[in-house]
C-alpha cells in the first residue's frame, strides 16, 4: 500500500466508548476530497473536527510537502498539533508510525540543513558546498575503501569531472526545477493590471521552493515552505515591493523579474 495514495483497505474508526476522545456530531472538516468517512467524529485540540482517516490524509499531505510539523489546515487556524496528538487521533498503525517518524526526521533535516539520503547507504549526507553537485559520503567511502561520491541532482554515483553545478555525466541527469522555470508559460493575472511576461512558476527568493500563483487576487504569495511573503512579479519581499509603490494589484517599480536560471539556497540562521 502506498502511503501517499492514502487508500486504506479498511477505514479506521473511533471507538464510541473511548472516554478520552471528544466525540461530536459535526461535519468532518478535513474530508477535503469528500470521501465520506463513516467513523464517528472527534474534536482536535484546536477545536476542529476530524475522522482518523481524514486526519491521516492531511498529515500525509503535509509530510509529502516537506513539513516536519503538523499544523491545522483550516482557514485562520495555525494551531500546531503535537505528534502525540496526531498519533492518537489518526489511530496510526505501527507501519504508519514508522513512516511518519522517518519522514518527519528527514524533513526536519532538510529544513535545517542542505541534506539528502546517500544512494549508496541511505544515510543522511549534508552538502557543504552548494555550488558543487558532487558530494562525498564518508560512510560509503569507509565501507568501500575508496572515495565514493554521488550526484546531488540525480542521486546516482558520480560520473565525470568535478566540481560542477549543472549536472553530472549520468544519462538523464538534469534539474527538473530549472526546466520548469525555463519552460513554464507566462501567467495571465485575473486581478493584477499592467503586468505581462511574468512566468507562471517562480522559485521562492528565500528558500528556493517552486511556487505557482493561482492567478487570482493580488500579486503576492506566501511560500508554503519558508512562510515568507514575496511579490510574484518582481521577486522582492512584499514589504519591499509594496513599500515602494503601494501597489498590490499593479505593476512593480522594478518591473517584471526575468526568468530565474538558478535556484536560491536557503541561508537559514
Amino acid at each position: 500500500m502506498s502511503f501517499l495514495n492514502s487508500a486504506f483497505e479498511k477505514e479506521k474508526c473511533y471507538d464510541p466508548r473511548d472516554s478520552t476522545l471528544k466525540l461530536v456530531d459535526g461535519e468532518d472538516e478535513f474530508d477535503f476530497l469528500c470521501e465520506g468517512f463513516k467513523s464517528p467524529r472527534a474534536r482536535m485540540s484546536c477545536g476542529h473536527v476530524v475522522t482518523p482517516s481524514s486526519l491521516t490524509n492531511w498529515c500525509l499531505r503535509l509530510l509529502k510537502e516537506g513539513e516536519s510539523k503538523f499544523v491545522c489546515g483550516q482557514p485562520k487556524c495555525d494551531k500546531e498539533w503535537s505528534y502525540a496528538e496526531v498519533r492518537k487521533m489518526a489511530l496510526l498503525t505501527p507501519e504508519e508510525m514508522e513512516h511518519f517518524e522517518k519522514t518527519m526526521a528527514l524533513n526536519a533535516s532538510k529544513h535545517f540543513f542542505d541534506s539528502k539520503l546517500c544512494p549508496g547507504c541511505n544515510s543522511s549526507v549534508v552538502r557543504k558546498d552548494v555550488s558543487n553537485l558532487s558530494v562525498c559520503c564518508s560512510l560509503c567511502t569507509r565501507k568501500k575503501g575508496r572515495n565514493y561520491e554521488f550526484c546531488w541532482q540525480c542521486l546516482r554515483e558520480w560520473k565525470g569531472t568535478r566540481p560542477r553545478s549543472d549536472r553530472c555525466d549520468n544519462d538523464g541527469c538534469s534539474n527538473e526545477a530549472l526546466k520548469a522555470l525555463k519552460n513554464c508559460e507566462d501567467i495571465i493575472f485575473e486581478s493584477v493590471k499592467d503586468v505581462s511576461g511574468c512566468p507562471s512558476i517562480r522559485a521562492c527568493p528565500t528558500c528556493g521552493s517552486l511556487v505557482e500563483h493561482n492567478r487570482k487576487k493580488c500579486k503576492n504569495v506566501i511560500c508554503p515552505r519558508c512562510k515568507i511573503e514575496f511579490c510574484f512579479v518582481c521577486l522582492n519581499l512584499t514589504s519591499e515591493c509594496a513599500g515602494k509603490t503601494g501597489q498590490y494589484y499593479g505593476a512593480c517599480s522594478s518591473g517584471v523579474a526575468p526568468r530565474q536560471t538558478c535556484i536560491p539556497v536557503w541561508q537559514q540562521k
